[in-house]
């Protein structure tokens, strides 16, 4: 099963170990560009840059300059450059005051500069957590990768991925309130557990409102879970329990497998199910529930 090469890992060494820009001036070539001639990546993953935070690296810039050279491209008009990394130096230098500013240029297509610019912005953690799992969902959908893979290029763990990306189930005004800061992805793990999808939005308003915090909101979450449902009989001891147990299960082998698990028990169907995008992270879930020698009489 082919593995894609770690551009994770690259991306690592080129954005924290300023060693790797001398070789990229060796071939790519480091240089002075004005600041005028940069434009700023269209497809940034990123959409809101702190002022506070550039203020103080625009201060850091007035005095020392820009150490790190950022990344670019050539753009659409000739003599303009496009960015690839490093738009928030680019707008701090802008602040500071610079006219020009050193820079790498690299000759890569659309598509792999749109990918660079994710995994390195998801890597720097300049993303706010909606930011973070709409660009591990990009990365999935546009660049054919599985959530193994963008966990190997982005050094998360799979578990971590696929948290981030459950987080986007949870209705527009809620992902609203967690870039906000009004919640948090504690608050929006608590609210996806909750049987009834209507009671989500009016329970997020409450937490924020009331700054109920992450135990608080998850204790709200099970007293509405335990209500009865109207005008159905209630579930016998036993079969409420196993239900229960059931969804212990489901909710450790989701965590465990990073892939969705369903348990169906009734008198016309017992299965368990788990979901899956394509058909490398499925090869993926088989490995792991069987062990590396499944495929080997496969052709």
């Amino acid at each position: 099963m082919a593995k894609k090469s770690s551009l994770g890992r690259g991306l690592d060494s080129l954005f924290v170990d300023n060693s790797l820009d001398e070789k990229l001036a060796d071939s790519s070539g480091k240089t002075l560009v004005r600041l005028s001639k940069i434009e700023p990546n269209p497809d940034q993953p990123r959409r809101e840059f702190e002022i506070e935070a550039l203020s103080e690296l625009a201060d850091s810039i007035s005095r020392n300059g820009l150490i790190q050279p950022i990344i670019v491209r050539p753009g659409a008009n000739e003599g303009y450059y496009t960015i690839i990394a490093g738009e928030r130096r680019w707008r701090a230098s802008k602040m500071a005051g610079l006219i020009e500013i050193p820079v790498i240029i690299m000759d890569i297509d659309d598509k792999k500069s749109a990918e660079l610019a994710l995994i390195e912005n998801i890597q720097r953690e300049d993303l706010n957590p909606i930011e973070e799992a709409k660009a591990y969902r990009l990365l999935i959908n546009e660049y054919d990768l599985t959530q193994s893979e963008v966990a190997e290029q982005v050094g998360k763990s799979r578990v971590t991925v696929t948290n981030a990306l459950r987080i986007l189930e949870l209705p527009e005004e809620i992902l609203t309130m967690i870039s906000s800061g009004s919640l948090t992805t504690g608050h929006g793990r608590a609210i996806l557990g909750l049987k009834d999808e209507s009671e989500m939005l009016p329970l997020a308003r409450r937490a924020a409102n009331d700054e109920l915090s992450v135990r608080s909101l998850e204790e709200a979450v099970r007293r509405i879970n335990s209500k009865k449902p109207p005008k159905t009989e209630a579930l016998s001891g036993e079969k409420a329990q196993l239900k229960e147990y059931y969804k212990a299960i489901e909710n450790k082998a989701t965590e465990k497998l990073g892939s969705r698990v369903k348990i169906a028990d009734s008198s016309k169907k017992k299965s368990i199910s788990i979901q899956f995008t394509d058909s490398r992270e499925l090869e993926d879930i088989l490995v792991r529930l069987c062990g590396n020698t499944i495929f080997d009489d496969i052709k």
